[in-house]
């Protein structure tokens, strides 16, 4: 399982590449919103989970996929972007689970994640 709380893993910046990884993994009816990564892991956002991609090794061909879905969900906040600080975050939290922070770099689809996030809380 990734570590949640070493927040270097989280300064993500949208990029497809992660997208691709993830699809043998989706089920019948699950689409992907939008991707995002950092130096080496990733994390996708679908319409019913977030797949979290944790790269390992020297030659990044062990991988380490960890699904957190939105039924599971407690709450969430978000910090949008300003004028100075450019970065946003979205803070989950997890039943049985926990905090899960992700920080995001330049433009990002918070809302639209947002959006599909409240569709599970509510």
């Amino acid at each position: 399982m990734i570590d949640f709380n070493n927040k270097g893993f989280f300064k993500l910046k949208q990029n497809d590449e992660y997208a691709e990884r993830v699809n043998d993994l989706l089920i019948e009816g699950e689409e992907i919103i939008s991707a995002y990564k950092s130096m080496r892991d990733g994390v996708v956002f679908t319409n019913k989970r977030i797949i979290a991609v944790n790269v390992q090794g020297l030659t990044g061909s062990k991988k380490d996929f960890t699904s957190l879905p939105y039924k599971k969900i407690e709450t969430y906040s978000i910090e949008t972007s300003g004028t100075f600080d450019l970065d946003s975050e979205l803070t989950i939290y997890f039943s049985a689970l926990g905090t899960v922070r992700f920080e995001f770099t330049g433009k990002t689809r918070l809302t639209e994640i947002s959006q599909v996030i409240t569709t599970y809380v509510c």
